[in-house]
């Protein structure tokens, strides 16, 4: 092994064409920031700056978010680079079990024979058997699914370990990494604090901030997005002061206490603005329109002419419809009073 570092509608492209899981991958851009933390481009919709698996280079090894299954080939090709032999890895964490981060879990863990995967404690029953995880996300992806995230293979209750607010993963040499439940984003989402480091890795709680976006931007998909509890977690968040918060989508944003502030400006200034549009009507394309005149000038338009996948990404990742859609969601559930109480 190397050595060890610190103790909506997307129209389909071509580009997403996934790699030939049976052929051998190219290796992935990797970046090693000067903490240590090892940032693998999961190839994501074959795209790159989409999502990032963060490897911890511990006396256990830690792997945080590995991608979807279907270009899981070019995140194994990237730690095979790394000197990862098989069974080095101790463990594969995620924040949640969205197939954007979580669905290429099983394939890993086969891979990595060693290695315990660790989930929240309401996602690891749908890791064990993904039967329902796959199938909703073949609802809400439809004719993305297969190109761009295939399906979650099961793991063994054996290899599973679900985790809690507060539990904590011995990476060995005193080196931990303390779970925090934050959801919001999802009601089974998990952030993790380094205590090496005192690295947040914030999955999609905070937002996603891609290759030429001027502002984070929330990440608010439907089924179960809850506004209150999305900004309690933030909250707790800054109240931990990490020394660097790392997205998904994609890489660190600096400083960490500035970047929380505008996580939680922003969540409140869309939900603001999705909610003046759906007292006006309750129509979701009322609501996507009003979003999208408002914030579609978030990506710098120079950006996009020098990157074709510029775009691509937001749309895969935070799209305006998807968002407007967990927001209508919100607030119908809410105003009804069947609004499931969480955080």
């Amino acid at each position: 092994m190397a050595a060890r570092g610190r103790s909506g509608t997307l129209s389909y492209d071509a580009r997403m064409v996934a790699a030939n899981p049976d052929s051998d991958a190219p290796v992935p851009p990797i970046q090693t920031h000067d903490d240590g933390v090892v940032a693998i481009d999961t190839m994501t919709g074959s795209m790159t700056s989409v999502t990032a698996g963060y490897l911890l280079a511990a006396p256990r090894p830690a792997l945080i978010e590995c991608g979807p299954a279907r270009t899981i080939d070019h995140l194994l090709s990237g730690l095979r680079s790394l000197g990862m032999d098989p069974d080095d890895l101790a463990f594969v964490v995620l924040t949640h079990i969205h197939l954007d981060h979580a669905g290429g879990a099983g394939n890993v863990a086969e891979a990595f024979p060693n290695a315990t995967v660790v989930v929240s404690d309401m996602g690891a029953r749908h890791m064990h058997d993904p039967s329902r995880l796959n199938a909703s996300a073949k609802q809400v992806y439809g004719d993305l699914y297969e190109p761009v995230y295939g399906d979650c293979t099961p793991i063994d209750q054996g290899r599973l370990l679900a985790v809690a607010d507060g539990d904590e993963i011995d990476l060995g040499g005193g080196r931990t990494l303390t779970a925090m439940y934050t959801p919001g984003h999802a009601k089974h989402h998990i952030g993790l604090l380094d205590s090496d480091t005192g690295a947040l890795f914030s999955g999609d709680s905070v937002g996603v901030k891609l290759p030429g976006m001027k502002w984070l931007r929330p990440a608010t998909p439907p089924a179960d997005f809850h506004l209150e509890a999305a900004l309690h977690s933030i909250e707790r968040y800054r109240q931990a002061e990490p020394s660097r918060v790392y997205l998904a989508h994609y890489g660190p944003v600096d400083p960490p206490a500035d970047a929380l502030a505008e996580a939680d400006e922003r969540l409140r200034l869309w939900a603001a603005t999705a909610e003046a549009a759906w007292h006006e009507s309750t129509e979701l394309d009322h609501v996507a329109e009003t979003l999208r005149a408002r914030f579609e000038s978030e990506i710098d338009a120079s950006s996009v002419a020098d990157d074709p996948d510029a775009v691509g990404r937001l749309e895969l990742l935070s799209g305006i419809r998807s968002n407007a859609a967990g927001l209508v969601r919100y607030f119908t559930r809410r105003d009804e009073g069947t609004l499931t109480e969480v955080g």
